[in-house]
């Protein structure tokens, strides 16, 4: 058995499970004015905290949904040193092949603390190698309501 049937062997028993849960991170002021200015999306509800608590229904500046959805390889680890090894034992290489679904369910506000949550949904032999299907849910710590769900799509190479 070569190291793409392996893989595949190896994680066919945990589609439909959660595989895992990611360190909280609190999303700061700093990093939002950061991420504000990366992108030139500077719109007040994001970068201005005493309009946002007058006027914003939220009561504070919020994240860009676009940051929570950039902060997923650090929520889930994947680009930790070790993963890639530990993960996909064989392979030589990992492409992030794309997103089929984001949702923004819940605002986070400044000062929240997140973390994701991987289950994984589909793998699939390609000829070139394996593709993972994964359902990333980003909560925000006390709320009901997740931050982001997205389904990622991830392509590894022997």
């Amino acid at each position: 058995m070569g190291a793409v049937e392996e893989l595949i062997a190896l994680y066919q028993p945990k589609v439909g499970g959660e595989i895992h849960c990611g360190p909280w991170l609190t999303v700061d002021q700093e990093r939002i004015n950061a991420f504000a200015a990366a992108t030139g999306d500077r719109q007040w509800i994001h970068t201005d905290p005493e309009r946002a608590r007058r006027d914003s229904p939220y009561g504070a500046t919020i994240a860009h949904g676009y940051l929570t959805l950039s902060l997923l390889p650090f929520l889930t680890e994947s680009n930790a040193p070790g993963f890639f090894e530990r993960n996909y034992p064989g392979m030589r290489l990992r492409i992030n092949y794309g997103l089929n679904r984001v949702r923004f369910p819940a605002p986070v506000k400044a000062g929240s603390r997140i973390r994701a949550k991987t289950h994984l949904n589909q793998v699939d032999l390609l000829p070139e190698g394996v593709q993972f299907t994964y359902l990333l849910t980003v909560e925000i710590e006390g709320e009901a309501k997740p931050a982001c769900v997205a389904e990622s799509v991830v392509r590894v190479v022997p």
